[in-house]
């Protein structure tokens, strides 16, 4: 029997609920992984903080607190500014980081899903996100912030086309910033599953064929581990985006 890579990506309503026929808000396994991974980020901050933390920490603690103090670094280094108006931006970005990493890391696990891989979650996220950063450029500067849209010594004549592009590339932002993360985590994830059952076509056919299925199955572990790296590259790379996208609001550049 074939099955087909992107089985792997298929919503399945879990608990079906039909507003009208063309509206439904069941409860899916992208829902489910979602309020999985939510769980179970609250359930280690809590456990490691419940007693204020250890002295020495633990593994889980000094897991905890690696990632506050990255997140806390691309913060002071990407949003450039006095620290007590940049660090009211960092419980929003470390939120965003901690949610995308364990989102990506729990989808790497044989037979669960990968919350990230649908362009509708990234999209809901990013847009979400760009939302938010323009409402902080308009806090900040008021009218002033459509002034990004025109650069200092442009002609007059080139304005309007200037404009144009650049209010275009403004909202384009948003799109890529969730195109980039869909893509990646779904590529990466039909590749590892297209060779391994390759893989274990080979291997249940038996004879010299099944000995060369060492070969495929090599380079499947090597792709997890390579997915594994892009997991945590991918959260990385949305977050230190929003940080820029911050300071370019804050600071109009």
């Amino acid at each position: 029997m074939f099955f087909s890579p992107l089985e792997q990506f298929a919503i399945i309503p879990l608990i079906p609920i039909s507003i009208s026929s063309n509206i439904f808000l069941s409860f899916t396994n992208s829902s489910l992984f979602m309020l999985l991974t939510i769980s179970l980020v609250l359930l280690l901050f809590h456990l490691v903080t419940l007693n204020g933390g250890y002295l020495i920490p633990n593994a889980w603690q000094s897991l905890v607190e690696m990632i506050y103090e990255f997140v806390l670094n691309l913060v002071n280094e990407q949003i450039s500014g006095p620290a007590n108006k940049t660090h009211r931006f960092f419980p929003l970005v470390f939120v965003t980081f901690t949610f995308l990493l364990f989102c990506n890391l729990i989808g790497m696990i044989p037979y669960s899903f990968t919350v990230t891989s649908h362009f509708v979650v990234t999209l809901g996220l990013s847009l979400s996100l760009f939302i938010g950063v323009t409402i902080v450029g308009f806090q900040t500067h008021g009218l002033h912030f459509f002034s990004f849209l025109l650069p200092q010594g442009v002609p007059l004549a080139l304005a309007p086309f200037l404009v144009l592009l650049e209010f275009i590339s403004y909202c384009f932002r948003a799109l890529s910033l969730g195109i980039r993360l869909f893509a990646n985590m779904m590529a990466g994830h039909s590749l590892v599953k297209i060779l391994s059952g390759f893989a274990w076509t080979m291997l249940s056919v038996g004879g010299l064929i099944q000995f060369a299925s060492i070969v495929p199955f090599l380079i499947v572990v090597a792709l997890t581990g390579l997915e594994l790296g892009v997991a945590c590259l991918q959260a990385y790379v949305f977050t230190i985006l929003i940080c820029i996208y911050l300071n370019d609001a804050i600071n109009l550049h």
